[in-house]
């Protein structure tokens, strides 16, 4: 596989072991090119993930091997990398690392790590999120052209709202878009905020849009994920690699593009090029941080005029007040 190597990761050195190994077979891309990927967008993967709390989705022997997602920092993480305790659901906790340097990025791709899942909020205060995150998820027999429909509507919602959504494509075939936002809310009002979008949006869209929680309820249209604004769910980074056989990344994106692009133009090949020529174009979004009460407006009017409440919750979940039942529909109309 090769002799080990040291890499200058932003003046700090970094051991990568066999970096020979094959991470990507169909296209042949080592564990080297992914380092080499993570240095040459350093400083835009530094900022998708500076100072949050972050699992690692790692793939030791590559794509086609196993994987697995650490949520605990490794015992052997180097002492410079800091770490956050954050709490989960159950009520259980762990510390994950909190990248803020490309060191830290370089080090965990050492470990296999190919996506980066970073929790919407900061080491200093892990209850209270600073980023709204639409993630706008193409159903069977839709793909990312409808997907790139409803985030143009999404962006007049956010528009009318006072807001402003920096979109990313997810590696796959549905766009992510993020809001920043004042680290005043809990994470069950920023949920309810993401639910009044989605339904904001499936008014406005019905035949293309939808919140429904269960597959058999949602057809050919593109669902908004509200449950990924849930305590412990999380999204993948701008700039992460994703574990598919054409090594894609989650490209950031500028609203005056995403007609013109495809998610597959970006992958660990190409997008070195357009950072060297573009830079982070999402650099600005740290700059900004909206608040909510517009949506929390909205939400309190969708179940006052429409009684419209909350949405069930990922099942591993603990059942919140007022949650509706987390009974598969057609199980339900079975039942006597």
């Amino acid at each position: 596989m090769g002799a080990a190597v040291e890499l200058d990761a932003g003046g700090r050195t970094v051991r990568l072991s066999n970096p020979d190994k094959v991470y990507f077979p169909e296209r042949g891309f080592t564990k080297m090119d992914v380092a080499r990927y993570y240095l040459a967008v350093g400083d835009g993967i530094v900022r998708a993930l500076g100072e949050r709390p972050t699992t690692m989705e790692r793939f030791p022997d590559g794509v086609t091997g196993e994987s697995f997602f650490q949520k605990r920092a490794p015992k052997n993480a180097p002492d410079w990398i800091p770490t956050a305790r954050i709490a989960f659901p159950s009520g259980r906790f762990a510390d994950e690392i909190c990248p803020t340097e490309v060191a830290a990025v370089v080090w965990a791709a050492n470990l296999g790590c190919l996506t980066f899942h970073p929790w919407p909020v900061r080491r200093h205060d892990t209850d209270h999120p600073d980023e709204l995150r639409i993630d706008l998820d193409p159903q069977p027999g839709t793909g990312f052209a409808e997907a790139v429909t409803a985030a143009h509507e999404l962006r007049a919602v956010l528009d009318e709202q006072g807001l402003r959504g920096w979109p990313k494509t997810s590696g796959g075939r549905g766009l992510h878009v993020f809001v920043p936002i004042e680290p005043r809310w809990t994470f069950t009002q920023v949920r309810r905020c993401a639910i009044a979008v989605g339904r904001e949006l499936e008014r406005r869209m019905p035949e293309h849009v939808t919140t429904a929680w269960w597959k058999e309820e949602r057809g050919q249209k593109i669902f908004v994920d509200y449950n990924q604004t849930a305590r412990d769910r999380t999204i993948a980074s701008a700039y992460s690699v994703r574990p598919r056989p054409h090594a894609p990344v989650s490209a950031p994106l500028r609203w005056d593009e995403v007609d013109d692009v495809s998610p597959r133009d970006f992958d660990i090949a190409t997008m070195p090029a357009r950072y060297a020529e573009l830079g982070d174009v999402h650099a600005d979004m740290d700059r900004h941080a909206f608040g909510l009460e517009s949506l929390l407006d909205l939400a309190a009017r969708d179940e006052r005029e429409h009684g419209l409440g909350d949405l069930p919750y990922p099942p591993d979940h603990p059942k919140a007040p007022g949650e509706p039942t987390r009974v598969q529909p057609s199980r339900a109309r079975r039942k006597p």
